[in-house]
């Protein structure tokens, strides 16, 4: 099991086809081989984990917390930016095996923001003939479940696991109507490496 924090800016689908950024989880980071903006990697991760504490997922998060938070996922994603063939080489893409837990979530721009570096960029969502809408994330403290905005700041746990053997991926999700579950197959992007395409082809309801 793997608890980690998780930074996902845009989710869309079109027909049974979704697609999904990775997100920038430290245990992806690949430091360049005598980088000295690399070594401050560990001391970014401590202030993330910091900054989003108390914060109850985000939701409590204000709009300096947030802006803080944006610049050290920024400064992380620049000092040492994942692989572009995390998703393409097995071996890499192992490290992803195994359950991911949602620790905070924040809309994706802000007012407090002005540094144009930490400021949200549209990522091409052309997929062959495919488009996938690529919209900004607007909430904190909460995910979207098949459409259904759900509050995590509480006892609501968001769960993502991976099995790269088999690449599928699933989303389990604590909702009020019970545990909404929905996964599929996943690919690499042929135009975006860092993205994933999944192809959602199951979702149940346990209440």
């Amino acid at each position: 099991m793997k608890s980690s924090i998780s930074f996902t800016l845009g989710f869309a689908a079109v027909g049974s086809t979704s697609a999904f950024n990775l997100p920038s989880l430290d245990t992806v980071f690949k430091p360049p081989a005598s980088s000295v903006k690399a070594s401050f990697l560990p001391k970014d991760e401590a202030e993330l984990i910091e900054t989003i504490s108390f914060t109850r997922n985000g939701k409590n998060a204000d709009l300096n917390t947030q802006a803080r938070v944006l610049s050290i996922v920024r400064r992380m994603e620049t000092s040492a930016p994942p692989s572009l063939s995390l998703l393409s080489d097995p071996e890499e893409a192992k490290i992803l095996d195994g359950d991911w837990y949602l620790q905070y979530t924040q809309p994706s721009e802000i007012d407090a923001v002005t540094d144009t570096d930490d400021k949200w960029v549209v990522v091409e969502a052309s997929e062959g003939e495919s488009r996938i809408e690529t919209r900004q994330f607007n909430a904190r403290g909460s995910v979207s479940a098949g459409g259904i905005r759900v509050d995590t700041s509480g006892n609501s746990v968001a769960k993502q696991s991976f099995d790269i053997s088999k690449s599928r991926v699933q989303n389990e999700v604590e909702t009020g109507i019970g545990r909404v579950t929905v996964g599929g197959s996943f690919r690499q992007s042929s135009t975006v490496p860092l993205r994933a395409i999944a192809a959602v082809d199951f979702g149940k309801i346990e209440t």
